[in-house]
């Protein structure tokens, strides 16, 4: 356990799991609960770091495994906060979910007809780029064809060096495909790895905080056997993984919850949705990470509180309409209109386009944080149920998603 790390509860939701509360880290502190801001390689991508502080960001995620290589520099220079340009808290995940994912085709929350769950129809292990053993993962690295191995102490010492104030420990994850046996296998050996992690973490020493991290599948008996297992163990928080149906995000949630200690922080991996990120929060997540605010604006995807609009639809062209009515961002507060954006993103000339990719970066992640803080408030003031049927009911109306608005 870090002594310039622990977690504040502040407000309890009437299910007694969900809360608000402060993380207190090395780098400041994190009212929760709040969207960290995936920047995968130390920077966010289309957006300088000045933006991010300018969005109220209060905390970013970076990748393990794709600073893996830069680990030494990022030592030298101080550890990742003051590499990067972001003096505020920061969070790095182990890379493991990259590494076992080369060839597979895993994702984190997936559509699949729950038949399909369990029967191994993804990328068979052996065929993978990636092969699991006790010690660790044999990887081949897909950008330079370099054979190279990654196991729980060779993790801790990567982010150790680069030194965010949250690391995640090395764990195995699955898919949504594999049986209910490889998820008791892989679970009993992250359970492994867990303790390799808290003996390399302890080793190493200094201020940072370790998360234990959840796998188990969509299984009730596995989720609540890894969460008392790991909940047992001397984590300073629990970060909450795995492949699984959408449709069973909160009962995996409430089934965890109900067994975590709750005075520990809980970090919910790679979901930004509205709907998931209400869920998360009504049972115990305290942080969000996840790359596609980013992504879909790069793609022409922009957020409005109305339901998601899709730039790249003709309907846009020349409509001087707001991007979101009310909306607080630096993007908005300069006047850009859906149509005056929609010209960028169709340009063909790269500067442009590269403008195009920043303001509509910043709108989305200003959307995203600021939901988590609106989420935050309705907690404290005891009204989250009313706040979430509401924004809920207006983003996922069925007017909302007519016009192309996709």
């Amino acid at each position: 356990m870090s002594d310039a790390f622990y977690f504040e509860p502040e407000k309890i939701l009437r299910n007694g799991l969900g809360r608000a509360g402060v993380i207190h880290t090395p780098h400041g502190d994190i009212k929760t609960p709040t969207f960290a801001v995936v920047g995968t390689r130390g920077f966010v991508r289309s957006m300088p770091m000045e933006k991010l502080r300018e969005l109220n960001a209060q905390a970013m995620l970076s990748n393990g495994y794709h600073l893996r290589r830069q680990a030494d520099e990022i030592s030298t220079a101080g550890g990742l906060a003051a590499w990067s340009g972001w003096d505020g808290p920061t969070i790095t995940d182990s890379g493991g979910f990259q590494i076992m994912s080369l060839g597979s085709g895993l994702g984190k929350v997936v559509s699949m007809n729950k038949k399909d769950a369990g029967t191994g129809r993804q990328t068979p292990h052996e065929k993978r780029l990636a092969k699991i053993t006790e010690d660790g993962v044999y990887f081949t690295d897909p950008w330079d064809g370099q054979e190279e191995f990654m196991g729980p102490e060779e993790s801790m010492r990567v982010q150790h060096k680069i030194g965010a104030d949250i690391m995640m420990a090395f764990d195995e994850l699955t898919s949504i495909g594999d049986s209910y046996e490889y998820n008791m296998e892989a679970m009993e050996r992250t359970h492994r790895w867990a303790e390799r992690c808290l003996m390399e973490h302890k080793k190493l020493g200094g201020a940072q905080a370790l998360y234990g991290v959840l796998q188990g599948g969509h299984y009730e008996d596995l989720r609540r056997e890894t969460a008392k297992i790991l909940g047992g163990m001397d984590f300073d928080g629990f970060g909450l993984g795995g492949a699984f149906l959408k449709e069973d995000l909160g009962k995996i949630l409430e089934w965890v919850a109900e067994e975590l200690p709750f005075a520990k922080p809980r970090h919910l991996l790679g979901l930004s949705r509205p709907d998931d990120i209400f869920v998360g929060a009504e049972f115990g997540c305290d942080t969000f990470d996840c790359v596609a605010p980013t992504r879909e604006a790069r793609h022409g995807r922009i957020y409005t509180l109305d339901g998601d609009v899709n730039l790249r639809k003709g309907i846009w062209a020349n409509v001087e309409e707001p991007l979101d009515e009310g909306c607080d961002c630096g993007t908005c507060r300069e006047g850009w209109t859906r149509g005056k954006l929609r010209v960028l993103l169709k340009s063909q000339d790269r500067d442009e386009k590269e403008r195009y990719f920043e303001l509509a970066s910043v709108h989305n992640v200003r959307f995203i944080v600021r939901l988590t803080e609106q989420m935050r408030e309705s907690i404290l003031e005891g009204e989250f149920e009313g706040f979430r049927d509401g924004f809920l009911k207006r983003y996922y109306s069925s007017i909302a998603w007519q016009y192309g608005r996709m």
